[in-house]
């Protein structure tokens, strides 16, 4: 008759250090994972604001009225406070009325789940827009003078956004 070894298989204490691992390396593993999503969201926000002033420059070499308008003339242009969020449908003379520009901006808006500050003066002679990003305390504006720059937040709040476009330009960091 055969003995049979019963010191086969791992012991508890085994398997538990090696749950344990396995455990360590997955949070690890997650916590880049997250760091790489919000840099993939940041970068469509930052793209789909390039957009917005490759479409607004677009309408202004087309129109060629000498202003930023969707239509009509420079003069029936409504003035867009930073003070509200942008625009969300098309139809009105501002520039950020027009439905590729509302496209783009929404975009970036659900790809940062954050809020979107609009801004350009009575006659559209020139207009900014802000978006916050996904990391932290940080937000994206463009305007029609060619700036695109990261600024500074304290906190997620619409006034803190709309405080980073000054007569429609981006405010300095």
């Amino acid at each position: 008759m055969k003995k049979m070894n019963l010191k086969k298989g791992f012991t508890l204490i085994e398997l538990l250090v090696v749950v344990a691992i396995i455990g360590i390396l997955a949070s690890v593993v997650l916590a880049s994972l997250n760091t790489a999503r919000a840099k993939g969201a940041d970068a469509a926000v930052k793209a789909n604001i390039a957009g917005v002033r490759t479409n607004a420059e677009l309408q202004y070499d087309t129109l060629g009225l000498g202003c930023y308008a969707a239509g009509g003339t420079c003069t029936t242009i409504a003035p867009v406070a930073a003070s509200a969020a942008c625009p969300t449908t098309a139809g009105a003379t501002t520039i950020f009325t027009l439905a590729s520009i509302v496209s783009q901006v929404a975009a970036a808006k659900s790809a940062s789940g954050g809020l979107t500050s609009c801004s350009s003066p009575a006659g559209g002679a020139s207009w900014a827009v802000a978006v916050h990003l996904k990391t932290p305390l940080k937000a994206w504006c463009v305007d029609s003078l060619g700036a695109s720059r990261e600024v500074a937040v304290t906190d997620q709040a619409q006034g803190t956004l709309d405080a980073k476009i000054t007569g429609s330009v981006c405010a300095a960091s």
